[in-house]
């Protein structure tokens, strides 16, 4: 028997088939950042794969990389590629691990994966408003917005689909809008609109949105009379095993003491009567 998949892929695809390409900062902001570190990276790299929804947009950015749709399959040829950018799109992935595994077979030995997606702070006014909202008027709550992993869970996922040297680090973006129907109206021109297998499929009653949007102005407001949004772009950064990296020594292999390299003196503990 098969499982439920988290997201409907045919949903994603029309949301994304609808995005704004004005509406999409948040690549805009990625591709500068994703920049960045290559920068960084002491290393020329010659075979590029994009992993992405939005070819478009990216294409524009790397017009020499093989750009891959995030299916459930990727299609990355194994061993092929120096360089994957897995961009903004794991946040709606049926199998986050899987992903990762997949990106990890794709890359030479020592090759360079670099994943941003959207992390579990993202949206969360949003998200609090609305669950607030549908529980007064309507007395329960359904799936709006996507579970999305927390930056103390996420470094863990890069080890368990093999990557060396893993890191995974955040940076939330706060942006502001008029109310929370215009935040709502520019979550559809981005294509990240809600895709959830389980969403409700009639649209959303009138009153329960007003109320979401009286909330959200409530306890949201910032100093400009305006709301705020946060957007938390997770970046996940490892490397295919290879024989060259350093490798961690092995427990009781280290040849000075800590105490000595500190110059202290070591003191031993007593937990015989703990």
């Amino acid at each position: 028997m098969s499982m439920q998949k988290l997201t409907d892929r045919k949903a994603l695809t029309r949301n994304r088939s609808r995005a704004d390409n004005d509406a999409l900062f948040l690549h805009e902001h990625t591709a500068d950042e994703l920049q960045e570190r290559l920068n960084e990276v002491n290393r020329t790299f010659t075979s590029v794969a994009i992993v992405t929804g939005f070819p478009d947009f990216w294409a524009q950015c790397y017009p020499d990389a093989h750009i891959i749709p995030d299916d459930d399959t990727l299609n990355l040829a194994s061993g092929a590629y120096d360089l994957i950018l897995h961009t903004m799109c794991l946040h709606w992935a049926n199998d986050p691990v899987g992903q990762l595994v997949q990106a990890r077979h794709g890359l030479k030995p020592d090759g360079l994966l670099l994943c941003t997606f959207l992390g579990g702070q993202t949206l969360h006014e949003l998200r609090s408003s609305l669950a607030e909202a549908e529980a007064a008027v309507t007395g329960g709550l359904s799936p709006r917005i996507a579970p999305m992993g927390e930056i103390r869970d996420l470094g863990g996922l890069l080890q368990r689909a093999g990557f060396a040297l893993p890191v995974a680090d955040s940076n939330p973006i706060t942006a502001s809008y008029a109310n929370a129907f215009h935040l709502m109206h520019d979550l559809r021109k981005m294509g990240e609109n809600n895709a959830l297998t389980d969403r409700i499929k009639h649209p959303t009653r009138r009153n329960v949105l007003t109320e979401a949007a009286c909330i959200y102005a409530e306890n949201f407001r910032n100093d400009d009379n305006r709301v705020d949004a946060t957007f938390e772009v997770i970046t996940l950064t490892g490397w295919a095993p290879s024989k060259d990296q350093p490798q961690p020594l092995r427990p009781g292999s280290a040849t000075t003491r800590l105490a000595d390299a500190l110059g202290t003196k070591e003191t031993p503990v007593d937990r015989s009567n703990d």
